[in-house]
């Protein structure tokens, strides 16, 4: 059985609602500047997503109500911790197959200063084809919009591309930028060989969930507007 046909099924087993396979030599320079040698020597990336629910998305715009803020939070957690375990079953199989493979979390900081992870999986899903990159600096998919959380395995493994990077699709619409409570968003489009910051200040997002909102630290304003998740 070929691998990519093992990872499907992985996939099917653990109900994953997204998958995809990324080519990263593009990308390289890019990803060692992010976290250096231990995750740019992977040569492949598997995204893996899980679609966060309307049902409590749809509330946002009440989270300063401490039963919708409680509920969001305790999705959020829920859903990292599915997509870590789904990771870390998956490194565990392509280690048996003889290949070398690194989970990177769904939600873990590694650079405080510039307030990022170890690995972008925005980046690799965009790679691999499951969606582009907003103007609110999140992966935004066809069908859920940016409504999904993400995990990534980086690993060695001869595994098929699945896809290629999807145009923007976000044309003249900035939602997501008017509805941010801090103007933490520029509108400008995605570029890849431009930094983050044209586009999104990571900083005000963090000092506003840390201050202004209360204890459960809920904000997503942006992935409840974007037209994209709520056309469903």
């Amino acid at each position: 059985m070929s691998l990519n046909k093992i990872l499907k099924e992985f996939i099917m087993s653990n109900k994953i609602d997204y998958s995809g396979v990324a080519d990263l030599s593009s990308t390289k320079d890019f990803i060692e500047s992010m976290g250096g040698e231990l995750v740019s020597k992977y040569s492949k990336s598997i995204s893996v997503g899980i679609r966060l629910p309307d049902s409590i998305v749809d509330e946002l715009p009440r989270r300063s109500e401490h039963e919708v803020a409680a509920s969001y939070r305790r999705l959020y957690d829920q859903t990292n911790q599915r997509l870590n375990v789904a990771t870390g079953k998956l490194k565990s199989l392509l280690e048996e197959k003889g290949y070398d493979a690194f989970p990177v979390p769904a939600s873990e900081r590694y650079d405080d200063e510039n307030i990022a992870a170890i690995f972008s999986h925005k980046l690799a899903a965009h790679q691999a084809g499951l969606g582009w990159i907003g103007k609110s600096c999140l992966l935004i998919t066809p069908e859920s919009g940016p409504r999904v959380r993400w995990a990534t395995v980086l690993t060695d493994a001869p595994l098929e591309v699945t896809g290629e990077p999807l145009s923007l699709e976000c044309g003249h619409c900035t939602d997501c930028v008017d509805i941010c409570p801090v103007n933490a968003f520029t509108g400008e489009p995605f570029h890849e060989d431009e930094p983050r910051e044209v586009r999104y200040d990571a900083r005000k997002c963090q000092e506003y969930l840390g201050h202004d909102v209360g204890e459960w630290n809920v904000c997503g304003l942006c992935v409840y507007i974007c037209p994209h998740g709520r056309k469903r």
